[in-house]
């Protein structure tokens, strides 16, 4: 099983309908599942739409100098899913990207709001969130983590820790175990 492969096959699909690949998986059990994981391309945090001469009719159709502020990180539908799959399937198929006997479940996903973090971009795109982070091995006197991200830098994760004495901690990302979102409500 080549999952370098089956990811390239996968990101090509994936630029194609504007999106990126989060992770592949790939899990042999009682049936074989190849799990892809999409999301939106993240755009500047800034980003904002103008006309021409800067102005946008407002709700009562006035006319005004105002910016329009969308989203850097549209959510996942149910449909960029179902085209992604749709692709994907074909291309594993034809380029013959799944080895053995036949049958397998292709599933096509969002990351979730507990998504996995895994690339320095991902505790830069999620600056300001809390998370959780787990390491190999000890950082400073501690395996686990929770706090909020404050960015990446020189290959260390800085994480902004709550307690008796807030402190920010410095986790260097070869030492990551497993770091995911914390769900806030």
């Amino acid at each position: 099983m080549d999952l370098e492969k089956i990811r390239g096959a996968a990101e090509r699909v994936a630029r194609s309908e504007g999106l990126e690949i989060v992770d592949v998986e790939w899990k042999v059990g009682k049936q074989r599942f190849l799990r892809v994981y999409i999301d939106r391309i993240s755009k500047p945090a800034a980003a904002t739409l103008r006309t021409d001469l800067g102005q946008v009719s407002d709700a009562a159709g006035e006319m005004g100098v105002t910016d329009v502020v969308h989203d850097p990180y549209p959510k996942i539908s149910h449909s960029d899913c179902e085209r992604v799959s749709q692709q994907l399937s074909v291309i594993l198929d034809v380029e013959d990207l799944i080895p053995g006997p036949a049958g397998y479940t292709l599933e096509v996903s969002s990351p979730g709001m507990d998504r996995a973090l895994k690339k320095p971009a991902d505790f830069e795109r999620f600056r300001g969130r809390l998370a959780k982070i787990s390491t190999s091995e000890p950082v400073g006197e501690a395996k686990f983590f929770e706090g909020r991200l404050a960015g990446f830098a020189d290959g260390k994760v800085r994480v902004e820790l709550k307690g008796k004495e807030a402190r920010t901690v410095e986790v260097p990302l070869e030492a990551i175990r497993k770091a995911n979102l914390v769900v806030e409500f």
